[in-house]
């Protein structure tokens, strides 16, 4: 371990007990698939509120590029490669960081495959394409958990967040296996915080909305499609990567210690119960 990079854990500020809770300053958060996207927003946004971001990603320029947004305002990061469809590859990263950092605080499974998906009738669905989207959005979910698991409880605290989607329970057409996969992670997340409650490991889920972000689809979403389900929405404007910021944080921070094997809707109230 790298004694001299080492992060303190979080400490004591003068601010009032309540407010130093919703804190996440000196956390030191693992982002997958943070180099562009939802991830690349996190990962600035975690460093500016004082968290210590490892911006990981088969793309490490990409990774890299973050980091140096990151450092350019002053904040500290971490870029890193790696492939959540390799097992080996996720267990080098969870070393580098923790010899890098000494511990990892808070692991965000957001890495998956979805934009490069073409629409199509399941039965069309080639087999290796199949084969791919579940190693990487649900095999690679488990294997990193399963990697931070044993640092988190070394140090009795740690938070894991996986990412649905809303297109689970819209049940929507022609993604059979995107759909599929991220409808696992609801369950895993049930299971996985019964098995590390009593480690003081908290896990939940977050299932967003359709996020406009500068990723490029396969196939992007019509203006028409796009007015109709914003119309179906409570909160009527299209979804960014800014509005997953607050929840990701409350569910990174003290503040949501007696919350775990919950999935939270932030899609605008879209899929919302009437």
């Amino acid at each position: 371990m790298n004694q001299s990079n080492v992060v303190k854990a979080p400490q004591d500020s003068g601010v009032p007990e309540w407010a130093r809770d919703f804190s996440v300053r000196d956390r030191v958060v693992l982002i997958t698939g943070a180099g562009q996207g939802i991830g690349r927003e996190l990962a600035r946004q975690f460093a500016a509120a004082g968290a210590v971001p490892v911006v990981a990603d088969l793309n490490l320029e990409n990774a890299r590029n973050v980091v140096a947004e990151i450092e350019a305002r002053a904040g500290k990061a971490m870029a890193i490669k790696v492939d959540v469809g390799d097992p080996a590859s996720i267990q080098r990263m969870v070393d580098a960081v923790v010899a890098e950092h000494g511990r990892i605080d808070v692991l965000i499974n957001n890495a998956g495959i979805f934009a490069s998906l073409g629409k199509r009738k399941f039965e069309l669905i080639p087999q290796e394409e199949w084969d791919l989207v579940m190693r990487v959005n649900i095999n690679g979910v488990m294997v990193c958990a399963r990697a931070v698991a044993p640092v988190m409880r070394k140090h009795g605290w740690g938070r894991i967040i996986n990412i649905a989607s809303d297109a689970v329970p819209k049940g929507v057409m022609n993604y059979l296996h995107y759909v599929t996969s991220k409808s696992a992670l609801i369950g895993m997340t049930n299971a996985m915080a019964r098995e590390l409650g009593e480690d003081g490991i908290n896990v939940n889920c977050i299932r967003p909305g359709a996020v406009a972000t500068e990723v490029e689809r396969a196939v992007n979403p019509t203006v028409d499609l796009r007015k109709t389900q914003i119309a179906q929405q409570c909160i009527k404007r299209g979804m960014e990567p800014p509005d997953l910021v607050g929840v990701m944080m409350f569910l990174s921070s003290p503040a949501s210690s007696f919350i775990t094997g919950q999935t939270i809707a932030c899609d605008g109230g879209y899929t919302h119960s009437s």
